[in-house]
């Protein structure tokens, strides 16, 4: 079937007018937005922020404090000063993490700390307490995860080790350096004979 100038000038007519009329619905949308979202701009700020986590049975999970946060609509990030983590779940070692700044995912089940960024766990379970020191550290709450790809310096009673990228999880207790691995443990202490 050959196709003529005659029908063919309607479909393409057609073709003109909606590719028209998606142009305008865009340009039109974009133009709908407020001011204010169009900009970087703080919908609201919160001092001395604190957000609760609870379990099925109520149990207190995990608490985030923070001296000031604020939420920007645009993207809708939220910014957090001095936040502080409390994470305490039942059979795993109690963390804390302070740091400089931080982040909070959109559905808040991340935290990305920024600056001088410390983690503490408890002793518990055949573990000794551990720091972590490092300037970057991305937080999966749900999963009891923290890793960073950023130098870290982890040291407990006895041990230092350092590296380049990090992952830890607190549920297993298993923690894996990524590179440029460097350890250092103290000799343990000799036994005295026995006469």
């Amino acid at each position: 079937m050959k196709l003529s100038a005659t029908r063919l000038f309607p479909l393409l007519l057609m073709l003109a007018l909606a590719l028209l009329s998606f142009w305008l619905e865009r340009t039109l949308r974009v133009e709908e937005r407020h001011p204010a979202e169009r900009r970087h701009d703080p919908d609201f700020t919160v001092e001395q922020f604190t957000l609760t986590q609870f379990n099925a049975a109520g149990a207190q999970e995990a608490s985030l404090v923070a001296a000031k946060m604020v939420h920007y609509p645009d993207d809708d990030s939220t910014e957090l000063l001095a936040p502080r983590i409390v994470q305490t779940r039942p059979n795993e070692p109690r963390l804390t993490l302070s740091a400089d700044r931080g982040a909070l995912s959109q559905n808040g089940d991340e935290v990305f700390l920024e600056g001088n960024v410390l983690l503490l766990r408890d002793a518990g379970a055949g573990q000794t307490e551990a720091r972590m020191r490092t300037s970057f550290l991305h937080v999966v709450t749900d999963r009891s995860l923290v890793r960073t790809d950023r130098e870290v310096t982890v040291s407990g009673p006895g041990r230092q080790l350092a590296a380049r990228g990090m992952e830890y999880h607190n549920d297993t207790g298993r923690l894996y350096l990524r590179e440029r691995v460097r350890a250092r443990f103290a000799p343990k202490p000799r036994r005295s004979a026995q006469p």
